[in-house]
């Protein structure tokens, strides 16, 4: 995240060279800012018959599907984040999930941590961040699965050499 005021005291940011990295200052108080991207976690949702759970979220797509994704909130855990966001989009509950791989997605300076999660098939939850939400099969998902300005596709891309 890049900070243009301080967020302690509101000035505008000098730009420094601290080592090797380049940050910000404030010239009033003296915090240092890094330019550290937020930690979300992006997640294919996986259930015992090997369907996996796409999401439909309209604000990001109205032709397009994604997969479960949410920022950490502090003093969680990546693994807690992963049960957690599949549990508020969808009401999965999470058996156990497994590292896949990480992205940096620039537009929006966040580092995508990459998961898949097994569940069992149950109900589905309301969530007033998802619009729908529907199981397919690993065939059916590539024309359905967002791509652009999005990391969805290229998670679940990454995915299937552990679902196949």
């Amino acid at each position: 995240m890049v900070f243009k005021y301080c967020a302690e005291c509101g000035h505008k940011l000098e730009d420094i060279r601290l080592g090797d990295d380049d940050c910000k200052i404030c010239p009033s108080c003296k915090r240092i800012y890094g330019n550290n991207p937020l930690p979300v976690v992006e997640v294919l949702v996986v259930n015992e018959l090997n369907e996996v759970l796409l999401l439909k979220q309209n604000y990001i797509s109205e032709d397009k599907w994604t997969v479960v994704s949410g920022y950490m909130v502090e003093g969680e855990t990546i693994e807690e984040a992963v049960a957690r966001e599949v549990k508020e989009e969808t009401g999965q509950i999470v058996n156990k999930c497994q590292y896949v791989s990480s992205y940096y997605f620039e537009p929006k300076q966040l580092i995508m941590i990459g998961f898949i999660a097994y569940v069992n098939k149950s109900d589905f939850a309301d969530s007033n961040e998802v619009d729908d939400l529907k199981w397919c099969k690993l065939d059916e998902v590539e024309p359905l699965i967002a791509r652009e300005n999005n990391c969805s596709g290229m998670h679940f891309d990454k995915c299937k050499k552990y679902l196949i």
